[in-house]
């Protein structure tokens, strides 16, 4: 499971809380190494996000160029397809 860069930014929140509200040397130190690693999680998390919404718009750019393609200049591009659909369901009806 990825975590988002909001889950990631929020746990490096609370390390750094917790390494403000500590009177304890090392486990300021600790919790500050934590809240770094916890924003660069972050950063990871947000460059995936891009990625996907990148790939993902890629991806509906495609499908809007396939389902939208420059019209044919021959006005019966396509009917040959239809008519014999046509006529299938007429030698069925017939039967």
């Amino acid at each position: 499971m990825t975590m988002s860069a909001e889950f990631c930014r929020l746990q490096a929140a609370l390390q750094q809380q917790r390494a403000d509200e500590s009177p304890l040397d090392n486990v300021r130190r600790i919790a500050v190494l934590a809240a770094s690693t916890w924003e660069g999680e972050a950063l990871a998390a947000e460059r995936r996000e891009r990625r996907r919404l990148v790939a993902r718009a890629a991806t509906e750019a495609k499908q809007h160029a396939r389902d939208h393609s420059v019209p044919s200049e021959n006005p019966d591009c396509g009917l040959a397809a239809e008519q014999a659909l046509a006529d299938q369901s007429m030698a069925v009806r017939w039967a």
